[in-house]
């Protein structure tokens, strides 16, 4: 025992940090959650729900291939008098162009889901923002409006995927509540996930070919109506302005207003122009 005490005494101290680095490291990879906020903050995050006191939430929907459903979905959103906003892809938009007309002629807000719905974290910067030009110059060739909000294909995103959007002119958005439609669940089982989980802030997720969808969209909305939300398109729900002047993203990605007290009643309640 004596030998082992002596020798472990010797060791230099280079050795031994690197012993405590490694045991560190296998602690993070075995807990990475304990972890999780304390460095989400340092970096750039999408914005994922807004910071609201007042009952305002915000529905997306996600079109990037089939287009069986687009104008029911705007049907049953004018039956409840609601504004969603749509992101959709560049290569959509080129082939649907008749259906980007409808959703802007509804009053919806067409924003970008990328140009031909690739991997943005495989891209360089620049590439990034050549396919939001090009996106943005499709959607707006149909619509007549140019996209200022992006969501990125697959929900996937970094650091320099973030900070090329925001150099591009272009908010990132996420989501807080994802119905799953994509899955192919039951109109049931959505309506249950989505009409448990709003809060005030909230985006959620929906797409505009997912099988079950247009099923439970309206009991969605009558519920969400009935416990007294305003339902807006997302561009009324977020706070406008630059990142770390007039707002900040925290690490769940929840948007809070830098000084709330100067927001206007309007804007507070995500209702401003």
């Amino acid at each position: 025992m004596r030998l082992k005490i002596i020798l472990w005494k010797r060791r230099p101290p280079a050795l031994l940090a690197l012993v405590l680095a490694v045991c560190m490291a296998g602690y993070v990879l075995a807990y990475p959650s304990v972890f999780a906020g304390a460095y989400a903050a340092d970096r750039p995050l999408p914005i994922y729900c807004v910071d609201k006191d007042q009952k305002v939430c915000s529905i997306s929907f996600d079109a990037a291939w089939g287009n069986e459903d687009t104008q029911t979905l705007i049907d049953i959103l004018a039956r409840y008098q609601v504004k969603a906003t749509f992101f959709v892809v560049g290569d959509w938009a080129e082939k649907y162009p008749e259906s980007v007309k409808a959703l802007a002629a509804a009053g919806h807000e067409v924003m970008s889901h990328s140009s031909h719905h690739d991997h943005f974290n495989s891209l360089s910067s620049e590439a990034i923002a050549a396919d939001l030009k090009e996106s943005c110059d499709k959607i707006e060739a149909a619509a007549g409006t140019r996209p200022t909000l992006i969501r990125c294909p697959y929900g996937e995103y970094d650091s320099h995927v973030i900070t090329a959007i925001r150099a591009a002119g272009m908010e990132p958005i996420q989501w807080s509540v994802d119905s799953l439609d994509w899955k192919g669940i039951s109109a049931s089982e959505i309506t249950k996930r989505v009409t448990s989980r709003v809060q005030p802030g909230s985006i959620v997720l929906f797409h505009n070919a997912a099988k079950h969808t247009p099923e439970a969209l309206p009991g969605i909305l009558e519920d969400l109506l009935a416990k007294g939300y305003t339902l807006v398109p997302i561009s009324q729900l977020i706070i406008k302005g630059q990142c770390g002047t007039d707002y900040t993203i925290d690490h769940t990605g929840k948007q809070c207003a830098v000084n709330r007290s100067a927001q206007t009643p309007a804007q507070a309640a995500g209702s401003h122009a």
